[in-house]
């Protein structure tokens, strides 16, 4: 897909990034993971995001990744699959290579590995990322990996093919900066983990859209209050945060990791085989997972 496309897709309606299910040997299980994509592509989310981090990217090995974007592109039909990028430069320059080869149709370049790092070496790694893909790249200003604004504006200038700039450090000072900065020249993401919970601050801060990792088990009431937000229907808005989302930070809240294994419990909870997380993160609970399963419940 060519940059200018897939930059108009990112911003055209909510995103998603599905589970990446693991079988009792704990290897990729393509088959699970077909089904639940197929079943996703099948609601409003012009784009889906493969390995990426509720995807459990940090867990996978470079060489399971490109089988993971293929499966995707089996069954997703009209929607665009873009998949997560990362660690080190050398190996991020060589996933984005994979990636392509792949049949992907975009990269979403999460923070590298551990060490924090001057702006003049961030921008050194998202260009040689770029510059190793034609498809377009969207940055993940998040922890260690966090773009200045004229550092972003260099990078706008060098690299055609950047098209998209995704938030995760919540600074809305910083995010209004950049909006203001470089205009409609990318398109914005909200990125914070459980998206909708902040989702009006970046309406408000020129943000046209965000993931959604609800997306991954209750894809309608994603898009109810997506469509809600979009219209300014502020009443429905509270009411669904209120009654959902509220409910459902508190129990992300209880351990840390829980912001993927609770989407992955919620996979599983719909019908779906996803396996567990892998090793550093841990399961729900069987407590928790009943507390989960009556949310779900009472949204369906």
């Amino acid at each position: 897909m060519d940059p200018k496309d897939i930059k108009t897709a990112l911003g055209s309606g909510l995103l998603s990034f599905p589970v990446t299910p693991f079988d009792a040997e704990n290897r990729f299980a393509p088959e699970p993971y077909k089904a639940h994509v197929e079943w996703l592509s099948g609601f409003d989310a012009p784009v889906l995001f493969a390995a990426g981090g509720t995807g459990e990217f940090f867990s996978l090995s470079p060489d399971e990744i490109p089988a993971i974007v293929s499966a995707a592109k089996d069954v997703a039909g009209d929607t665009a699959i873009v998949s997560g990028c990362g660690y080190g430069t050398e190996m991020a320059v060589s996933i984005a290579r994979d990636v392509e080869k792949a049949g992907g149709d975009g990269i979403l370049l999460l923070p590298h590995y551990l060490i924090d790092a001057p702006q003049e070496g961030l921008y050194a790694h998202v260009k040689a990322v770029c510059d190793a893909t034609e498809m377009g790249v969207m940055v993940y200003n998040r922890d260690n990996a966090v773009l200045q604004a004229d550092t972003l504006a260099r990078l706008c200038d060098a690299c055609p093919n950047l098209v998209g700039f995704k938030d995760g450090t919540g600074d809305i000072g910083l995010v209004r900066q950049v909006t203001a900065k470089m205009g409609d020249r990318l398109t914005y993401l909200g990125g914070m983990p459980t998206a909708e919970l902040f989702a009006e601050a970046y309406l408000g801060a020129g943000f046209t859209t965000y993931s959604s990792a609800v997306f991954n088990f209750v894809p309608a009431l994603a898009n109810k209050f997506y469509a809600a937000l979009r219209a300014g229907d502020r009443a429905t808005c509270e009411r669904i945060l209120n009654s959902f989302f509220y409910p459902f930070m508190d129990l992300r809240a209880r351990r840390k990791g829980y912001a993927v294994s609770a989407i992955k419990a919620g996979v599983r909870l719909v019908g779906f085989e996803a396996g567990p997380v892998r090793s550093p993160l841990s399961d729900l609970t069987g407590e928790e997972e009943e507390i989960l399963k009556d949310l779900i419940e009472a949204h369906s």
